[in-house]
């Protein structure tokens, strides 16, 4: 079986294209590493790229993008809407192919040794390879943002990199880096200019404050349009599906006689997240996966080749 690592960077840059251009040159300068989508938001600030690539390649490919936004982007000067605390922000390496998590929590420590060593940025482990449960979640991590980690990284123990001395880099700052399941980035927007309404929501919904299971969420203004939205990383689609995340979403926006506007998802969704959905909204009955066309074509394909 082939071996295939998902990689999906995000970047404290969602304005400059020039920069992110030559991130993902970069990136796609690393034979056998492969783009397959990206996405910026200048709201926000930020760009997501998502690229798959062998394992003996894919921390050579994420280190290239890495050292890349360490020499164009410096926080000092960033502003955006989403909470950042490195150029390169994270880097999480996900399963697909013939690889376990386990390898994957191998590729995320020989990435966080080798971006000290090699770029000069200091790394926290997160996710499934996290060193201590505290750091698991990534909102926990980025707390304070650039700004308070680099006043507290010295003195606060609980600050202290898994890899690097205990000082951010001046203008790329500190970056996360992890392995995790697939996670669907999905954001849903919202009639209204009161940011307040938005936060309401999204700690109504977010598992940490009670709400949903899975759900990670957080209130953005989006201000060039004049609404809000709620911003969600679904960390397990399957425990908790998309069409139940916007229904809660949308019922508590008519709590505040707020309408929601639409959502949108950003970067890569898998199909069978897609597929409960319509399931869901059209009450299908006795629905399978098999009848799907594509599904299908594929089955058809491999037994072809046989």
């Amino acid at each position: 079986m082939r071996k295939i690592v998902e990689c999906v960077p995000n970047f404290s840059e969602g304005r400059r294209t020039e920069v992110i251009d030559r991130i993902v040159a970069a990136i796609k300068s690393v034979k056998g590493a492969v783009l397959l989508d990206r996405e910026s938001d200048a709201n926000h600030n930020r760009s997501v790229i998502t690229f798959v690539a062998p394992p003996d390649r894919v921390v050579d490919a994420a280190l290239a993008g890495a050292k890349t936004a360490a020499e164009m982007i410096d926080l000092n000067g960033h502003t955006g809407e989403h909470p950042r605390m490195g150029a390169t922000d994270v880097i999480p390496f996900i399963p697909i192919a013939g690889v376990s998590m386990d390898d994957c929590v191998a590729l995320a420590r020989e990435c966080g040794e080798r971006m000290w060593r090699e770029i000069g940025v200091p790394v926290y482990l997160y996710e499934k390879a996290a060193t201590r449960p505290e750091r698991e979640n990534l909102a926990s991590l980025r707390k304070g943002q650039f700004e308070g980690i680099r006043a507290e990284i010295a003195a606060n123990p609980a600050r202290l990199p898994d890899y690097g001395e205990p000082r951010v880099h001046p203008t790329a700052g500190i970056t996360a880096v992890g392995a995790r399941p697939p996670l669907i980035a999905y954001n849903i927007n919202l009639g209204t200019s009161d940011i307040s309404i938005a936060n309401k929501i999204a700690r109504a919904i977010r598992h940490q404050n009670g709400g949903l299971r899975y759900v990670k969420a957080l209130g953005f203004e989006l201000k060039d349009r004049g609404v809000t939205q709620v911003s969600i990383n679904m960390v397990n689609f399957e425990g908790t599906p998309l069409f139940r995340v916007f229904e809660m979403v949308k019922r508590e926006a008519a709590r505040y006689g707020v309408p929601v506007i639409g959502s949108e998802i950003v970067g890569l969704v898998p199909r069978q997240a897609l597929n409960a959905v319509a399931d869901f909204y059209l009450q299908l009955e006795g629905f399978s996966e098999e009848q799907i066309l594509e599904r299908r074509l594929e089955g058809a394909l491999e037994t072809s080749n046989d």
